[in-house]
């Protein structure tokens, strides 16, 4: 079964703190971690998670770049969202 894409505003923005990011890090699946691990050796960072749809989606950016992690662990890295970067 394919997957619905929802185009979702995410521009409420906050920088976390480093006490935030291991609070996100936290709610992350283990499948989210691995992918999630992987992309910060690239420069990615762990922004903030959301949940909508009934789905669990971290977001993570680098420079101008965003990608977002499903509850899976698949990386989009051209996903359809609006942020404030």
């Amino acid at each position: 079964m394919a997957a619905a894409m929802h185009k979702v505003d995410l521009s409420e923005r906050r920088e976390p703190t480093v006490g935030d990011f291991d609070d996100l890090w936290e709610e992350l699946t283990l499948a989210q971690k691995f992918a999630a691990s992987s992309l910060t050796q690239f420069g990615y960072r762990l922004n903030f998670i959301r949940d909508f749809h009934d789905t669990h989606i971290a977001i993570l950016t680098c420079n101008e770049n965003v990608v977002v992690i499903s509850k899976g662990g698949e990386i989009n890295t051209h996903p359809n969202i609006k942020t404030r970067l």
